[in-house]
């Protein structure tokens, strides 16, 4: 299978490093936006051996490509549709493509985006399909998957806290996560606040596909997002958290049927130092009212031995991808929301 790995930030490196190290697949291609990091060799970027693949920043060069599947990996900035364009030029060359950025339950989408990319798939008879871990794989696989032991379900949730302190990039901390906003003078639920509108993109389709799943239809997808001060200031890698600003934000959807809470999928970004002697949280909880109620706790570690400074999410989000190539490759062309069951399929290794 032909590889093209788009973008290589620190999701998208790891994608990177995941599509080298398997001999099943084949890099053909590597999109970069940084002129620091074209025309090196996609081994040096991914500090692996040579790949003969150099990266380019030409998507001119990435469209003449016989590729499979493009991995789109670029960093999510706002506005949330800012990608669209390229992607369209993707699937019109015939190129599959699985973003890391959305993607759970196109039916959720915009009508107007839908046609688009609809349109797209069929001039290249190609397949868009997103994964990852959360959007990709949290709610809309694992939680609905936890149903499978109940007779009779009322809701489900899921829980995640997401430590923001190691991000370095100040524009993205500030600018386009939220984090030194005063909560005071903003509103985390207002439809303008610039970092809602993208995670509000990004998830609500998330709550949108668990609900399909389960058989309920919602009335609506609510959001609960609050947000908290720090008491004194916090230094974190991208600069300085001021007392008296945002120093954690809670985001919050509620998918709404006939008045009840059906889907209720909550994440936490802190830049808060946790307490002396507390227990590193789960990554998820997940939490099933039913018959009988369910209650998943999972995480996520690092391989026994790792040295390397990518995170055991970088890694599991790398994973996701790689386990949707089959998946996007054997679907019919159009907007293919993601199986229920991806898994890892063994390999021959050389």
């Amino acid at each position: 299978m032909k590889i093209i790995q788009w973008a290589t930030g620190a999701m998208g490196k790891t994608c990177l490093r995941a599509v080298i190290d398997r001999p099943d697949l084949e890099l053909v291609g590597l999109f970069v936006y940084g002129e620091r990091k074209a025309g090196l060799d996609a081994g040096e970027i991914a500090r692996r051996p040579a790949t003969s693949v150099v990266a380019t920043q030409s998507i001119e060069d990435i469209l003449a490509l016989d590729a499979d599947v493009v991995i789109h990996a670029a960093r999510l900035d706002p506005p949330f549709e800012r990608h669209d364009a390229d992607i369209l030029r993707l699937l019109r060359s015939g190129k599959n493509v699985i973003s890391i950025n959305g993607g759970s339950f196109p039916p959720f989408w915009p009508q107007e985006r839908q046609a688009r990319f609809e349109a797209a798939c069929a001039e290249g008879q190609s397949s868009f399909m997103g994964a990852g871990l959360n959007p990709g794989f949290g709610a809309e696989k694992l939680a609905v998957l936890a149903t499978g032991v109940c007779s009779d379900v009322n809701s489900v949730s899921l829980r995640e806290l997401v430590d923001c302190r190691p991000v370095k990039s100040a524009a993205y901390v500030f600018d386009i996560i939220g984090f030194g906003s005063e909560p005071g003078r903003v509103d985390p639920n207002h439809p303008d606040w610039v970092p809602g509108q993208t995670m509000n993109a990004l998830f609500r389709e998330v709550v949108g596909c668990t609900a399909h799943r389960l058989g309920w239809k919602l009335d609506a997808v609510e959001t609960a997002h609050t947000l908290r001060a720090a008491p004194s200031d916090i230094e974190i890698a991208a600069g300085i958290i001021h007392a008296g600003t945002t120093a954690r934000i809670d985001w919050n959807w509620l998918g709404i049927e006939a008045g009840q809470t059906r889907v209720d999928l909550g994440i936490a970004w802190t830049m808060e130092t946790p307490p002396d002697g507390e227990a590193r949280p789960p990554l998820w909880t997940i939490r099933v009212d039913g018959t009988p109620s369910v209650t998943l706790d999972f995480d996520l570690e690092t391989p026994v031995g790792w040295t390397a400074r990518t995170s055991a999410e970088q890694l599991g989000v790398a994973g996701a991808v790689v386990n949707a190539i089959p998946a996007v490759i054997a679907a019919a062309p159009g907007l293919q929301p993601a199986p229920l069951a991806t898994h890892f399929q063994a390999f021959t290794r050389a």
